[in-house]
């Protein structure tokens, strides 16, 4: 019992980790969407909206559908890409109904929310969701570390965009109610941008050395992509990474002397 009791007060103290993650909805096409949306995240604790150019924002629809939430929506950040909106995190996945080429594994509900959860003790996470008819392009899906499916009756499979919220929202609360230790260590996620910046700074390497060619790149990038988001990789691992490029670009690497003389 009073192990019991140490953990609660230990969790207790802890940072909300719904505090820190965000639903983004990429171009919603329903104002009513929006407002489901955002009651289905109050509901279950959650409060950081961002919206990717939406149809019709802000809108007396969207205000009605989100009844009690009506704060939610007026704090909702708008965004005009997936990029910007993903800024400043240092996990996100994707919500899609469809098997993605070149994706990780995919994540059922349960799994991913423990994940997220788990990735907010250590920095800004999201989960995004598409356009309500076509849902999330593959470029959409691959700024994001691995796909989320919501496993449904294959006679009706078609959910829509606040049920489909609701219970991410629902998973993600379950998951930060499980009681558990606050990571230790001194791992430094890399944010969107590092990791966005280090991929930019590979491929233009290989350009340079005519690895890759811009006219025929095949599937070379999003291969890139997928390895590196298996990875989760470490902002000192980015900067690695990236000093690595920049000393195979001007030439080659001369360590200094013990002395340091030439």
């Amino acid at each position: 019992m009073p192990t019991l009791t140490k953990t609660r007060n230990s969790n207790m103290n802890r940072p909300n980790p719904l505090d820190r993650i965000r639903i983004v909805l990429s171009h919603p096409s329903h104002p009513g969407n929006i407002g489901a949306a955002a009651r289905a995240m109050k509901t279950m604790g959650l409060t950081r909206l961002v919206l990717v150019n939406p149809r019709s924002f802000p809108d007396a629809e969207a205000t009605s559908r989100a009844a009690a939430a009506a704060d939610v929506l007026e704090n909702a950040r708008v965004c005009a890409s997936l990029s910007q909106a993903l800024e400043g995190t240092t996990l996100a996945y994707a919500l899609t109904a469809r098997r993605r080429d070149l994706a990780t594994a995919t994540r059922w509900p349960r799994q991913a929310a423990a994940e997220l959860v788990a990735g907010a003790a250590l920095g800004e996470v999201a989960l995004v969701f598409g356009h309500e008819t076509s849902g999330l392009s593959n470029e959409e899906v691959a700024l994001c570390h691995a796909p989320v499916s919501i496993p449904t009756n294959p006679a009706c499979s078609s959910l829509n965009l606040g049920a489909a919220v609701q219970v991410l929202c629902y998973e993600l609360r379950l998951a930060a109610e499980e009681p558990g230790e606050a990571p230790s260590g001194t791992l430094t996620p890399a944010s969107f941008e590092e990791v966005e910046g280090f991929l930019n700074h590979l491929e233009g390497a290989m350009v340079r050395n005519g690895f890759l060619d811009p006219e025929k790149p095949k599937r070379l990038m999003p291969r890139m992509r997928r390895l590196f988001a298996r990875t989760r990789l470490e902002k000192e691992e980015v900067a690695i990474l990236r000093g690595v490029l920049s000393a195979l670009e001007t030439g080659p690497y001369r360590p200094p002397s013990a002395t340091g003389e030439d």
